[in-house]
């Protein structure tokens, strides 16, 4: 018999069942993070939240790539616009996020910087072909789902031979900031809530340290209210019994070994580095930057680029909530200077963001 996986992991009599088997099996208060943008965007969305037994309670953690870029680095980015010759290709949600002076490309493009908004980096290649007088940097922004794409479209245009394309490299990796959570002395996360779609790539093993080294269980779930329960009563289960493991709750698309496919391309193309993630700070081994043989790809050397100093922003409170420290309705300028119309940090600019969740389903607490 087949199984309708559209609908069966909505279906409300099981989700139903599942809260009730959480309420009665929860023998002390837990602490989940999820650290997946679309995890943060379901939970809300599937409106599970408030049906959760009083003493779960959800931290949204760095899982927003545009959240995560680092003041310095939207900086880079913002510098580089003013550049002659050059075009930024960039995904959406990156056009409203905030930089120093308040800032944006937006702002940038309606003042003449050439920015275009593209859907993929082969939209970017694509761009790069079209305009051979003038520089195309691709933004790389994003974490193990979408760095291989961006690998495979470099590999692309050498094979093409567009000289004119190049990636701004500000990729980053969720183990190393898992890690990096996990050894703050003020971690307040008892289980994490681990991404699907990079887990597509990445599969189970680099996450082994969460549970071995930090006894604390990682499940691997899927983005509807069933896989979701499921993950948070696997959680109950390993707390009570002292077992902690990483699960792959999510096998209708993750297999246990990831893609090792599209991790071969991604190391073709790049090797790790230390990176700067808003409100954690540099996280050694958890960004990507070009090997030497891709160098003329690499917009920083190619166009001479440095990190500039840029700190916080004045009264934002991104960073303690990436950290889990603080939840957004909990900062003084949630909804009231912060909002989406006019956001003062990232994480009320993107739509995976936890700040504009909150605003959106109201949530108070």
């Amino acid at each position: 018999m087949s199984v309708n996986f559209s609908t069966a992991f909505k279906d409300p009599d099981l989700s139903r069942s599942l809260v009730e088997r959480l309420h009665r099996e929860l023998d002390r208060p837990l602490r989940f993070m999820e650290v997946c943008g679309t995890h943060t965007v379901a939970i809300f969305q599937s409106g599970m939240r408030p049906l959760l037994p009083a003493g779960v309670k959800h931290l949204s953690g760095p899982g927003c790539p545009v959240c995560v870029t680092h003041e310095s680095e939207v900086a880079a980015y913002l510098q580089l616009a003013e550049k002659p010759g050059v075009i930024i290709a960039t995904f959406g949600d990156l056009m409203r996020v905030p930089g120093p002076g308040g800032d944006n490309l937006k702002l940038a493009q309606a003042k003449g910087a050439r920015v275009e908004i593209v859907y993929s980096a082969h939209d970017a290649l694509k761009l790069a072909a079209d305009n051979p007088g003038d520089t195309v940097v691709f933004l790389g922004i994003g974490f193990e789902t979408t760095a291989p794409t961006v690998a495979a479209t470099v590999l692309m245009a050498r094979q093409q031979g567009l000289a004119n394309f190049c990636v701004l490299s500000f990729h980053k990796l969720v183990p190393p900031a898992l890690r990096a959570l996990l050894a703050d002395p003020d971690c307040a996360v008892d289980a994490f809530l681990l991404p699907g779609h990079v887990s597509t790539i990445l599969g189970m093993e680099p996450y082994r340290f969460v549970a071995d080294e930090f006894h604390t269980p990682g499940i691997i779930a899927g983005f509807d209210p069933v896989d979701i329960l499921q993950a948070l009563l696997i959680m109950v289960e390993q707390r009570k019994t002292g077992e902690f493991a990483i699960v792959n709750s999510y096998r209708r698309a993750v297999d246990d070994a990831g893609n090792p496919r599209a991790r071969e391309i991604l190391d073709t193309v790049f090797q790790t580095a230390d990176a700067l993630w808003r409100g954690i700070g540099c996280i050694p081994g958890s960004g990507l930057v070009f090997r030497p043989e891709f160098e003329q790809y690499d917009a920083m050397a190619r166009l001479g680029l440095t990190l500039p100093e840029a700190g916080p922003i004045a009264g934002c409170k991104c960073g303690d909530v990436l950290k889990g420290k603080m939840q957004p309705c909990d900062c003084p300028l949630f909804a009231k200077a912060c909002t989406p119309a006019k956001p003062v940090g990232p994480c009320m600019v993107s739509t995976e963001g936890s700040c504009a969740a909150y605003f959106k389903y109201n949530v108070e607490a």
